[in-house]
Formats: structure tokens, C-alpha cells, sequence
């Protein structure tokens, strides 16, 4: 074996043994890096040498990679040695080139590495032509390697088929293969910088018929595309941009990148494209599986606009599949303006009064479309809308009335309805409904239902008249009945907004034995917390306030045998404001009864005159024998503690319907022995916290209860410095309508005089 040697400053062939060889090459390697300027010297000597050896002595190509690539580090870190090595490794190659592309093919990682790093600086300084990369097979062996190689040889092969890519037009034609382009592809999920170099030679090779077509048809490869588009890499999304666009000039790939997010080809399609292009795209859009977010982001990018013009000036194809892609995109609030904004709602209403045949087959996407137009209150531009659908709800078939129904109750919905609501119930909209409470179809059922809830809220007095008492015995049925919570709280809701003063109704729904129906939904709903069962917890709270009429005692104690009591207490714990406040008012209805009702210690007189009350059923505030379902005492029914409870809440809604009934405590035959049981529970305290944070309706009542309970010497001396500093607060920046009371209660603590004018 030949290698050079220096002596005396000059370079000599020298044959040494095979095991001298990494001493002997070491030393060379120094003479390398310390005299890079007698790389001529260097390479006649390696020409000698290669021609001279025989096959046996000649090296390897592994074995000058490591001696002039520097260790190995040359690809990343070049050495001292990087400008001598690429020459020293091109004599190799040339000298010994089948050795060369059999070391790409077979080499080891490590090989394969100074194979690649050698190759690239061939290709790069045009030292190796492309016939020799032709008849090695250099591509194919590439990709072959491109599939199992390790990450870092799989960048720099990708970087060695880009350079040849710019190189050589005939080498593009080389990797238009599917699976070459597949390899490509997969690299696309790898890290940041191997997914660049991907998505970069994909853009190169791009121009080629045949790789547009085939790159398409790659699974995955366009949601890769749309997924580095919108990543954080700015060279990877920009060339991502570029082949999403490329690759949109053939519509199947327009749709898979809608699919996978990316809609402005198929927006583009819709506005620019050839007649049956814009159908196939809509078609293709009604059909889609979108997000809420893609929904928004259609519409954000402009496809409502081009749709609505495909249904006013469309063929009927166009028109159908118009209004299909407008019924999916609806379904998104954002969409909704946008829809109201493009003028569609007349062109809508009159599809729908339309009787030519040809046209009926649009009637059931306009209607549905238009369900949901009326979430918005735009729609009450036109004061006609709602009387319109009104009338065409029994000239539809049911899936249009569905729709009609929906819209309806959207509309009449809205806080800015109030008018509109009036005109429906002038022109007879319940009369019209109530047929429909009838309806097999739970849809419509429903529907028309809710539509006559909401419509009941402004009918305090009419309504039992207008529903009449077999649809109130319907309505009570479908309460009972039906398996829906949503219809369930309509009807309950729609029970709870007739009149109570109304003797008729009531009676009514005693024949229809209501009660055990309420006590029964409630104790199944009572236990979730869904807008649903709120909703028909705070209706059955509602009618209860009716059975629980102080005026009627009878009625009481016919609530109180059915459980109606325990109940309240249930719903003083439940998460709706609403429902606590209303439970609370059916308390203050019944205790209000309490003291006529209970049974003195001193009365002769006794409903208990054979058996004699049980000392349990004495009562220290009522100051008589109380009974929870006799007397309706709150005391033994132990709801003061969860009243106490609503006032030491955050929620304010409920303080007044609380106090209320905290007050029928106070009353002037019992009130010292009231203010001590709300003493216990620590109530003085919270009736505090309201006077500080309450509305004014609460606070008058909350300093009617202090008034009474600051009159007891150990109250006033233990909370009326409390007291004072809240109510000096009112005094100064509360309602002047609180101030007498204020100014009361200051002279009884002893901070004003009663007759002071300083109010």
C-alpha cells in the first residue's frame, strides 16, 4: 500500500505494512491540516497511488472518508481539512466509482453519511456528470434509503435530490415515481427541518404534470400541506401556499382541501367557476361534515355570497344545491348576519308561498334556512315575517312546519319582539296553535307548544279563555306524559303563566290531579343542572305559588297532604335563583296561615281533645302545638336554616321573596320569639349583609326585620355596632325612600335622636 510521507520538507511514496496503517495515515492527516497548500503535492501523490496499488492494497473508500472528512463532522462542522477533502474524496470516487455507488446502496449509517456528504459536494461543484448518476442508479438508490435511513441521513438525502432537481431537468423526470413521492410525503410528519427540505423539492418538482396529478392522490398529503400552512414555519408554510395553489387547478383536490380546512379554492370555485363546478362544490359543501369553526371560517372567506347568488339567479340544480350548502353553513351564528346582510330572507319567503311544482323541492332548505335567519334580530326589519309563516303552518307538510315552528319561537323570542308578539296574538295565533298541541309528530307538538309559551307571557288574564279547559287538560297530559324534559318544561311553564287569581283554572288542575304530577317531574329533575331541567323546576316552583294561596286554606292543606312542603325545601337548594325566589313566596303564603292555624297551650278547645299532643309538636315562636302539614309552621318544617343559607349566598335575587317569609315570623304577637329563632341560625347577620348589598324592596324589608329584632336589649348590645356602620352607609348613599326607617333605627341604637330633622 502507497502512502505519502513528508521528510525534509518534502513529500515522499511510501510502502508500509497494513498494520502500520493508522499510525502512518494519522500523521498524514497532520501534515494535511498543518499544509493545506500542498494539496497538489497531496494529490499527485493519491493519483500515484491509486494507480499503482494493486486491488488488495488499495483502501477502501471508508478508510479516506475518515481520514479526510475530519472525523466525521465535515457535513455539519467543516474542519481545517474541509477544503483538501472534497478533491481528495473525488479522486477516490472517480478512480474507484462502482466501489463509490455500492457504498450508497450497502454502507453502514456511518458510510452512507460520507457517501451522501461526498456526493453533495460532487453534485455541487459539477464534478460528477449525470450520465455517471444515470448508469449508478444514484436516484432510485436514494429513495430506496430515503425510507429506512436514520433522521440525519434522511435530511441530507433530501437535500442531495433537491441539488440535483436544480441541477438536471432529467433528473425531475426521476423522481416522479408514486412511491418516491409517497417517501416525500411521510417526511412531511418528521421534524422541522427535514419537513422543509420535503416540502421544498415537492414545490420543485411540482411543475411536472405527473407529479400534480400523483401528489393529490397521496393520502394525507394535502392535509399535510394545509397543516404546514398554517404553522410556524415561514418558509415551510410559504412553499405549502404555493403547492395548495398548484394543486387546486383540479377540483377533487379543491375539495379535499376544504375538508382538511383550507376553503379558499373552493370559495374561488364558487365565485369564478364554470356552472357545473360551482354545483359540484356546493353539492360538495352541504354534504360536508363541518366543524363550527370550518362553518365560520366559509363564511369568513366569503362562500355565502356567491351561494346566494346561485340561488336567486341559478337554474334548479343550482338553486337546490345553493340553498343545501346555505343550510349547513347557517348553522353557525357568525354565518347568520352574513345571510341576513345578503338579502335572502324575501327571496326566501317567497319560495316558500310559491305553488309551482318544480319549486317545491326547495321549500324544506328555505324553511330550515330561515329557522335560523330568525336567531337574529334582524329579521324584525320586516314586521310581516312572523304573520307570514303564521299563515302557511297549515299548508305545510311537517317538516316545513318544524322549521316554520322554530322560526316563530326564534322570533318571538327576541326582547325586542314586543310588538311583533302583540300582532301574532291579534290575529289569532293561538287559536291557531292549539290544534296542534294534538299533533302525533312530537316535533311540532313541541313547537307549537313553546310558541304559545312564550306568547302566554304577555296574556295574564286571557289566557285561560283563549287555551280553553280541554287544551289545559291536554297541555297537563303532555306534563305527565311525554318523555321530553324540553316539552315537559314548556307545558309546565306554559301551566305556570295562567292567571292565579283565576278560580276556573285552579280548579282545573285539581281535576287533573296536577299535583302529584309536579312533585313526581320535579323529584326526577331536581338532581341535574342542565338550562332544560332549570327551566322546568322554576315552572313547577311557579305553580305552586297558586296551590299554596293563602286565601285558601283548603287548597294549603291539600298541598301539604300531597307533600307540596318538602318539596319547597328542595327547591330552596337548587341552583336556579328563579326557583329559590318562588319557593320562597309559596313558604310566606303558608306561613302566613300559621298562627290562625296552630293550637294554643291555654285553649280548651283542641283538635287533639282524645289524644293529647306530643311535646314535639310545641313551637317556641308560635307559642302552640304546630304541625308541618296542619299549620304549614316553618319552624318544624326546617326551612329557616336553608332561608338564612339563600341570604348568606352571592345571589341577590331571591332576598326579598326570603325576607318575606322570614318576616311572618315577626308578626306583632310573636316577634320576640321570632327574632330569637332567627337568631339561632344565624340570621341577624346575613338580613345584615342584604341591608348592605340588597335592591331597595329588600333592604325596606330587611330593616322592617332589624327594626324588630334590634328592639331585644342582647340583639342591639351584640349586633348594633354591625348594624350601625351599614346603616349610617344607606343613610348617606342609599335611597332616600329608606331613610325614615334608617334614621328610626339609628334612634333606637342610641346614635339619633328620634325627633332629629337630620333626615
Amino acid at each position: 500500500m502507497v502512502l505519502v510521507t513528508k521528510w525534509q520538507g518534502a513529500y515522499y511514496p511510501t510502502r508500509t505494512a497494513p498494520t502500520e496503517v493508522i499510525a502512518v495515515s494519522y500523521a498524514f492527516n497532520n501534515q494535511i491540516f498543518e499544509m493545506r497548500n500542498c494539496s497538489c503535492v497531496l494529490e499527485g501523490d493519491i493519483i500515484c497511488w491509486l494507480n499503482n496499488a494493486g486491488e488488495s492494497e488499495r483502501p477502501q473508500e471508508s478508510y479516506f472518508l475518515e481520514r479526510f472528512a475530519c472525523g466525521g463532522d465535515c457535513l455539519s462542522r467543516p474542519g481545517p481539512s474541509s477544503q483538501v477533502a472534497p478533491r481528495a474524496f473525488y479522486l477516490l470516487s472517480t478512480a474507484s466509482s462502482k466501489s463509490h455507488s455500492s457504498l450508497l446502496k450497502y454502507g453502514n449509517d456511518e458510510e452512507f453519511k460520507f457517501a451522501l456528504w461526498g456526493l453533495n459536494e460532487l453534485i455541487g461543484s459539477q464534478k460528477v456528470s449525470n450520465e455517471l448518476i444515470n448508469d449508478e442508479g444514484v436516484i432510485p438508490i436514494l429513495f430506496n434509503r430515503l425510507g429506512s435511513s436514520k433522521p440525519y441521513n434522511r435530511l441530507a438525502i433530501i437535500q442531495v435530490l433537491r441539488r440535483m432537481a436544480w441541477k438536471n431537468a432529467e433528473n425531475k423526470e426521476k423522481m416522479v415515481d408514486a412511491g418516491y413521492l409517497s417517501l416525500l410525503v411521510k417526511s412531511l410528519t418528521r421534524d422541522v427541518e427535514e419537513r422543509r427540505e420535503a416540502v421544498g423539492l415537492l414545490l420543485d418538482l411540482s411543475d411536472l404534470i405527473a407529479v400534480r396529478r400523483r401528489m393529490g392522490r397521496i393520502q394525507g398529503c394535502i392535509v399535510m400541506f394545509v397543516a404546514m400552512l398554517n404553522g410556524d414555519d415561514p418558509v415551510a408554510s410559504r412553499n405549502a401556499g404555493k403547492l395548495l395553489n398548484t394543486l387546486s387547478s383540479n377540483t377533487l383536490n379543491a375539495l379535499h382541501m376544504a375538508e382538511a380546512g383550507y376553503f379558499k379554492p373552493i370559495v374561488q370555485y364558487l365565485k369564478e367557476g364554470s356552472d357545473m363546478s360551482k354545483i359540484l362544490m356546493a353539492t360538495a359543501l352541504s354534504r360536508m361534515e363541518l366543524t363550527d369553526q370550518f362553518r365560520a371560517a366559509l363564511g369568513e372567506d366569503g362562500a355565502i355570497e356567491p351561494l346566494v347568488k346561485m340561488f336567486n339567479a341559478g337554474k334548479l340544480e343550482s338553486k337546490l344545491s345553493a340553498l343545501s350548502a346555505l343550510q349547513n353553513l347557517s348553522i353557525v351564528t357568525e354565518n347568520i348576519q352574513r345571510l341576513v346582510s345578503s338579502g335572502i330572507v324575501v327571496p326566501l319567503l317567497q319560495l316558500l308561498f310559491s305553488v309551482t311544482s318544480v319549486l317545491m323541492t326547495l321549500r324544506e332548505p328555505a324553511s330550515a334556512i330561515l329557522a335560523r335567519i330568525a336567531q337574529s334580530e334582524s329579521i324584525l326589519f320586516n314586521q310581516d315575517v312572523a304573520q307570514q309563516m303564521l299563515s302557511l303552518l297549515n299548508l305545510s307538510s311537517p317538516v316545513i312546519q318544524c322549521h316554520l315552528l322554530q322560526a316563530l319561537n326564534n322570533i318571538a323570542a327576541h326582547s325586542s319582539a314586543a310588538k311583533v308578539r302583540r300582532k301574532m296574538k291579534e290575529n289569532g295565533a293561538i287559536q291557531l296553535l292549539v290544534p296542534l298541541l294534538k299533533e302525533n309528530n312530537s316535533k311540532i307538538r313541541s313547537g307549537a307548544l313553546n310558541l304559545i309559551y312564550t306568547l302566554s307571557k304577555d296574556l295574564p288574564e286571557e289566557l285561560t279563555e283563549q287555551l280553553g279547559e280541554t287544551n289545559i287538560s291536554c297541555i297537563v297530559n303532555i306534563a305527565s306524559s311525554s318523555t321530553s324534559e324540553d316539552e315537559k318544561a314548556a307545558a309546565v311553564g306554559l301551566l305556570s303563566n295562567l292567571p292565579i287569581s283565576d278560580r276556573k283554572a285552579t280548579d282545573i288542575l285539581k281535576r287533573e290531579n296536577l299535583l302529584p304530577i309536579l312533585i313526581s317531574i320535579t323529584s326526577s329533575s331536581i338532581a341535574t343542572s342542565t338550562p332544560t331541567t332549570c327551566w322546568l323546576v322554576e315552572s313547577v316552583a311557579g305553580v305552586l305559588i297558586r296551590f299554596t294561596n293563602p286565601s285558601d286554606k283548603k287548597l294549603q292543606l291539600l298541598s301539604a297532604e300531597h307533600g307540596v312542603i318538602p318539596l319547597l325545601l328542595k327547591l330552596l337548594s337548587s341552583e336556579s335563583p328563579v326557583a329559590k325566589c318562588r319557593a320562597a313566596t309559596s313558604l310566606t303564603q303558608l306561613s302566613q296561615n300559621t298562627l290562625s292555624l296552630r293550637k294554643s297551650r291555654n285553649s280548651r278547645k283542641s283538635m287533639w281533645s282524645c289524644v293529647p299532643p306530643s311535646a314535639d309538636a310545641y313551637c317556641e315562636v308560635h307559642d302552640g302545638y304546630c304541625y308541618v302539614n296542619s299549620t304549614f309552621c316553618l319552624v318544624k318544617a326546617g326551612a329557616i336554616s336553608p332561608l338564612v343559607q339563600i341570604l348568606e349566598g352571592k345571589d341577590r335575587q331571591a332576598d326579598e321573596a326570603v325576607l318575606s317569609a322570614l318576616s311572618t315570623l315577626l308578626q306583632d304577637e310573636i316577634w320576640e320569639n321570632g327574632s330569637n329563632c332567627v337568631a339561632k341560625t344565624a340570621g341577624i347577620q346575613a338580613i345584615i349583609k342584604v341591608l348592605e348589598s340588597g335592591n331597595v324592596k329588600a333592604q325596606e324589608k330587611a330593616l322592617w326585620i332589624l327594626e324588630r329584632i334590634l328592639r331585644v336589649d342582647e340583639y342591639r348590645v351584640q349586633y348594633g355596632e354591625s348594624a350601625q356602620v351599614v346603616l349610617i352607609d344607606v343613610a348617606q348613599n342609599g335611597d332616600p325612600r329608606l331613610k325614615p326607617t334608617v334614621a328610626k333605627l339609628l334612634a333606637q341604637l342610641e346614635l339619633l335622636q328620634i325627633q332629629s330633622s337630620y333626615f
